[in-house]
């Protein structure tokens, strides 16, 4: 949130208006049902969302259709049930305490531990937005034919003028993500017109697990381990700790209700997205261009395919993801700070500060596409702060009273993690030339 947000009088300390704070309590008070209910408590989902259609995604999926055709959609389904669970435990977390999972962090870890989860956590912020900066001026840069340098330039003008939506609150910044969201669900059903898949494969690829060799292994692990965002996890708990007043057990059943119906609602959009990515690049490439594997590559491979307009709409759904999850990995940043460390900086100065990097990456002629990589390996190693943080935390009857996990759901989480973990220590080896007994 920011400071503009936190200090307005005319605001909520959650930041939601006075007339959505008021439909908010219609809705706990039983006076207001169906989707007149729900909206109110809609928009932390969508936001959180974004961070599983950034363009470390449009990478991974491209590569998963264009070499393995339908065969890893059961992978890209197994990735969205894991972000699920984490996601709704973050919402939950922020809903029953009234704090975020940094601010949890800070109150009950160890000083010395706190301090050194800042200090990674801070590192995987700038690695995000690297990958997410990236994304939208490779766009920018492919779309209007300039050099990459100038596309950081308006990304960054873009990227600033969407935050300043947040001096108004969290609402008008809800619309313009969810906005984002529906550009690139509307151009990748485009984009399925333009190269319609194998409904038959497709429905196979979901439902039956199948690894084609040792490629598609460590494909899989990619599209895994970059799937649970360490700064996804810590926004979304942010996002919803001050909310909604809810003032007893019963309210705050309603309002994680309500929570976990728009965590189910909006990743399942972010995964069928992801999914589509998979089958339009599947349609599109996998007979006669498996080696695409970039989003350069997959753009002007596009033109001779299907038509201009179809590389136009690739395009213009990396530029909405690229901006969006530019925009909330900003916010992610900010909450990591003030919460962690309770140090807030003005909102340019944060967006000076972690889109820095992505200028170092191009001013020094790195290649785009292997500074992405390089990111995810770095939210690799972050990745099990915020997520082990949250399961001790959730855990605890004196933070969470009745909304504690239970033994099952411990068991269930703490599985997913320790699949997520393995496959991203998996990734990490891969990627610094260890060979593993199934590399290839």
């Amino acid at each position: 949130m920011s400071e503009a947000t936190l200090n307005d009088p005319k605001l909520p300390p959650g930041g939601m208006t006075a007339r959505t704070v008021q439909a908010g309590l219609a809705a706990l008070a039983g006076e207001r049902r169906g989707l007149r209910a729900f909206l109110p408590f809609a928009g932390p989902a969508v936001i959180a969302s974004v961070a599983y259609m950034d363009p470390g995604n449009f990478a991974t999926n491209i590569q998963a259709g264009a070499k393995y055709g339908y065969g890893l959609l059961w992978v890209v389904l197994a990735a969205n049930l894991m972000a699920m669970l984490f996601q709704a435990l973050s919402a939950k977390f922020g809903i029953v305490t009234g704090m975020s999972l940094a601010e949890g962090c800070r109150k009950h870890f160890p000083r010395p531990v706190v301090w050194a989860m800042w200090i990674v956590s801070e590192i995987a912020a700038m690695a995000t937005d690297l990958a997410e900066f990236l994304g939208a001026s490779i766009g920018l840069s492919l779309l209007l034919g300039v050099p990459l340098i100038w596309g950081l330039l308006l990304t960054a003008i873009g990227t600033y003028a969407i935050l300043t939506l947040q001096q108004r609150g969290f609402r008008p910044m809800e619309i313009a993500i969810a906005s984002f969201v529906g550009v690139i669900g509307l151009a990748y059903i485009a984009e399925l017109l333009f190269a319609p898949p194998d409904w038959g494969q497709a429905v196979r690829g979901t439902l039956v697990p199948h690894l084609a060799d040792s490629g598609a292994v460590m494909l899989a692990v990619g599209i895994i381990g970059a799937t649970v965002m360490p700064h996804a996890i810590y926004l979304h708990s942010a996002l919803t700790k001050d909310r909604m007043p809810a003032v007893d057990d019963s309210e705050k059943r309603l309002v994680l209700r309500w929570s976990n119906r728009e965590v189910l609602l909006a990743l399942s959009i972010a995964g069928l997205i992801n999914m589509a990515m998979v089958c339009m690049a599947a349609s599109a490439f996998n007979t006669g261009h498996q080696e695409v594997a970039e989003i350069e590559t997959a753009y002007h491979t596009l033109v001779p395919l299907l038509g201009a307009g179809a590389a136009s709409v690739f395009m213009i759904s990396l530029l909405a993801s690229g901006f969006s999850s530019s925009v909330v990995g900003t916010m992610a940043g900010q909450g990591i700070m003030q919460d962690f460390v309770a140090f807030r900086i003005p909102l340019w100065l944060r967006r000076l500060i972690t889109m820095a990097p992505s200028f170092v990456v191009v001013a020094l002629g790195y290649n785009a596409t292997d500074s992405l990589i390089a990111s995810q390996v770095v939210l690799s190693l972050a990745l099990p702060v915020p997520m082990i943080a949250l399961l001790l935390l959730t855990r605890r009857r004196d933070l969470m009273g009745d909304f504690a996990s239970g033994l099952g759901l411990q068991a269930a989480a703490w599985g997913a993690a320790l699949v997520v973990l393995a496959l991203n220590s998996l990734l990490l080896l891969d990627t610094i030339g260890i060979d593993l007994p199934f590399g290839g």
